[in-house]
Formats: C-alpha cells, sequence, structure tokens
C-alpha cells in the first residue's frame, strides 16, 4: 500500500512539474509583430521602425519588417505572407488608405490586432487601433506662416500625394489657412511623397509657371526635392514648404533663406505611442483608441532648439 502511495505522490508531483514546465515555457513565448509601412526609402518611416522594434527587442520579441515601396498591391501580398506566419500583431501605415482594405478585412478574418499608425486608412472601423500626427495642424502651422510671408498672396503650387491620407490632411489643413488670404493654386500634382518625383515635377513647373512664388510640399523629402529642382534653375526666390520636420529639411532651413520651414512631427513619439498600443492590446489592458501625437511649426526662427542632426 505504501508502495501504491509513493508511486502516485512521484506521478503527483512529475505531473505538478511537467505542467509548471509547461506553464513556464508558455510564459516565454514571445509576441511576433509585422511592421509594414508606405515606404522605408522615407527616413521618417526608418527611424518609427527602429523605435518601434527597440520597444519590441527589449520586450524580447520579434519585429518582422517589410517594405512595399508605394505599391499597395505588393503591400496586400506582404501582408498576407505576415498572416501566414502567424503574427500576433501588426504595425501598419497604408500605401493607399483606400486600396489597402482587402488586407484589413484578411487581418481582421485572422484576429490580428492592426496598430494603424501616422496615416490613417478609410475604414476606421476596421482597425484596432491609430497613433499619429495632427497632420491637418501641421499643414495649417504652414499656411500660416506662408500667409505672414505673402501678406497679398500670390500664385502658388502643391506638390501633393492624394492616396496617401497624411498628406490628404496636411493639404487639407494648408488650404484652410491660405483661403481667402489672395493665393491661387497655378499647379498642383501628385508627387507620390519621394524626392525624385518633385524634382522632376517642379523643373515641369517652373517651366509652365515661372511666375510661382511659393511651393507647398506634402512631405519634406517632396520638399527637398522642389528644393534641388529650384536651385539648379537659380530660381532662389521661390519660398519652399514641407512637413516632416527631418534632419534634413531642418538642415536646409538653417541655411536660411529659401526653403522657409516645416510643419514638424516626431517619428520617435509616433513609434513609441503605436508600440504602447501594441502591448496594451495584446496584454488586455484599457487603451485609446486614437491617440494624436503634436505637431507644430520650424522655422530659421527656431531650428536650433531642435537640431539639424536627428528626429525630434
Amino acid at each position: 500500500m505504501k508502495k501504491l502511495v509513493l508511486v502516485g505522490l512521484t506521478l503527483a508531483v512529475a505531473a505538478g512539474m511537467g505542467f509548471a514546465k509547461g506553464q513556464q515555457a508558455s510564459e516565454k513565448k514571445g509576441y511576433t509583430f509585422g511592421y509594414t509601412c508606405m515606404q522605408l526609402s522615407n527616413p521618417f518611416f526608418t527611424v518609427l521602425e527602429k523605435t518601434i522594434r527597440e520597444k519590441v527587442e527589449a520586450n524580447g520579441d520579434k519585429l518582422i519588417t517589410v517594405d512595399p515601396a508605394m505599391d499597395v498591391a505588393k503591400q496586400i501580398n506582404q501582408i498576407e505572407d505576415l498572416i501566414s506566419q502567424k503574427i500576433d500583431a501588426i504595425f501598419l501605415n497604408p500605401v493607399d488608405w483606400e486600396g489597402i482594405r482587402p488586407a484589413l478585412l484578411a487581418l481582421k478574418n485572422a484576429n490580428i490586432p492592426i496598430i494603424n499608425f501616422d496615416a490613417e486608412v478609410k475604414d476606421m472601423d476596421l482597425v484596432t487601433a491609430y497613433a499619429g500626427s495632427d497632420n491637418k495642424n501641421a499643414g495649417y502651422v504652414c499656411g500660416l506662416d506662408m500667409v505672414k510671408r505673402f501678406p497679398n498672396g500670390g500664385p502658388i503650387a502643391i506638390l501633393d500625394s492624394p492616396t496617401m491620407n497624411s498628406v490628404r490632411d496636411r493639404i487639407d489643413g494648408f488650404n484652410q489657412a491660405i483661403e481667402g488670404k489672395g493665393f491661387t493654386v497655378v499647379y498642383q500634382k501628385d508627387a507620390l511623397g519621394d524626392l525624385p518625383t518633385a524634382l522632376r515635377l517642379t523643373e515641369d513647373l517652373l517651366q509652365s509657371n515661372p511666375e510661382v512664388a511659393a511651393i507647398m510640399g506634402g512631405n519634406d523629402p517632396t520638399a527637398l526635392g522642389a528644393l534641388a529642382a529650384c536651385k539648379t534653375a537659380n530660381r532662389t526666390d521661390i519660398l519652399i514648404y514641407g512637413v516632416d520636420g527631418s534632419p534634413e529639411a531642418k538642415a536646409a532651413i538653417a541655411q536660411g533663406g529659401q526653403f522657409a520651414g516645416s510643419g514638424a512631427q516626431s517619428p520617435i513619439a509616433i513609434g513609441e505611442e503605436s508600440a504602447a498600443l501594441a502591448y496594451k492590446i495584446l496584454n488586455k489592458q484599457p487603451f485609446d483608441k486614437r491617440v494624436p501625437v503634436k505637431t507644430f511649426m520650424i522655422t530659421q526662427d527656431n531650428v536650433d532648439q531642435y537640431g539639424t542632426t536627428g528626429w525630434q
């Protein structure tokens, strides 16, 4: 009888140890996250990705990053691949705010939380949470500065990117600030958010509308492309605005003159807020559906406060 009792106790202890071991292994199982943005060639998104990666890896978890390079079909395919890799959540910035819908539905069907960042998707009811800059204000402060510099208005150009909702919001804010102030938009084109396209379009602009007094770029790469084209054409009289507050833009602003200012945001802050949201969601903690990150104007008057070698 004693032997049977001992055997029973041994089995019970072993079973208990096995349970504890299994429980410990389960506790050690880390999360796997996906990260997708419009294009990693934009330094804004590389800094944002780096910030999220540091937070994720500090917790012993994994981040899988993909780059659709401004191709929404590619982004959808890459997200489908991330789903097959059984990610626990995804950080998502859409190439096309409307065209990304099939990927959002696929993620929802797979019960994968979506942390939408920087640029909203059109179907916000399909995402779990959003963290991003006040993009309308970023464009609005650029418009206010332009009104101050051109009190009588004048002919201007806008280099936007309609499929990027963040840029749409910036241009909406910009237009709101200059409305009724005597400005005429003589040239408006989709610059795709990148420097080479903006450079080419500005070359066209200078030929077709040489009277233009200022150019509003939807982001800093666009503005820097416009700046390069203007300098090549020796049109240093044209003022240029961008949005981001990137180190390259701040360096150009610090030089004084042509690059008038940038509606600044912080990819570091957006990355930190996005990572915090992801962990709250996965750990079943309370979270805000929308987390706004402030934007503000950087000009030659205050650029030294933020420096030109890194992001704010």
